[in-house]
């Protein structure tokens, strides 16, 4: 399951292998392995994929479908009483915020 989340998540990202293992220091036949569930990264990996992508454990892990920050603080939107369009838009939004900002 977290090679598939991990593989999408680069993707959503616009990144390659290489691009994102340098991001973690890891070469792109790591995560090539791990893309492929061939291997799977250690805790101190999963924990600066989740900060990379601003995602919970729990959803790179498969243990939820709700993709939300890691940060659980005031500032973090609760998405699970949208509707699945809602949630959509809002995703889109908060990307948009992120591309302007740059």
């Amino acid at each position: 399951m977290i090679g598939e989340r991990l593989q999408e998540l680069r993707k959503d990202h616009g990144l390659s292998q290489r691009e994102f293992g340098e991001k973690l220091n890891l070469s792109p036949h790591t995560i090539s392995s791990y893309e492929r569930n061939c291997s799977e990264p250690n805790d101190e990996i999963k924990i600066k994929i989740a900060k990379i992508f601003d995602i919970s454990l729990d959803y790179l892990l498969g243990l939820t479908d709700q993709c939300c920050s890691y940060r659980h603080d005031e500032d973090v939107i609760v998405l699970s009483d949208m509707t699945e369009e809602e949630r959509k838009e809002a995703k889109l939004f908060c990307e948009y915020l992120k591309y302007r900002r740059k």
